[in-house]
């Protein structure tokens, strides 16, 4: 599938699976959930849905959670984006926050170093 339609289908899917998990989801676990980022792969068949939480401790509670609602967050996508097929839910803790930040960190000891 064409590159440019996949990225387009990425931001979409943040954004309606955001939407849909802070109205529609019940579960008290995934309300304090956001998402990152979104990778379909090209043949539409799996989406991999990265994730943060505020409260780094529940991040596996969470993605159990989101594990368990991603059926019918499925559901509630195919109702509201106009795709051929849509792709099965992974969800994945995104790291690159907390990378970022240990990055920053090494940088500003760097500079106490240094001064």
């Amino acid at each position: 599938m064409n590159q440019i339609k996949i990225e387009r289908y990425n931001k979409e899917f943040v954004k309606v699976i955001s939407e849909i998990i802070k109205e529609e989801v019940k579960d008290e676990t995934i309300q304090f959930v956001t998402i990152t980022d979104v990778k379909i792969t090209n043949d539409l068949s799996f989406a991999k849905v990265y994730f943060t939480v505020l409260d780094e401790t529940k991040k596996e509670k969470t993605l159990q959670a989101l594990q368990n609602a991603a059926s019918f967050i499925r559901g509630k996508i195919s109702e509201l984006v106009e795709i051929r097929h849509t792709p099965e839910l992974i969800f994945v803790y995104d790291t690159s926050i907390a990378y970022g930040e240990h990055i920053e960190t090494i940088i500003e000891n760097l500079h106490k170093k240094k001064s």
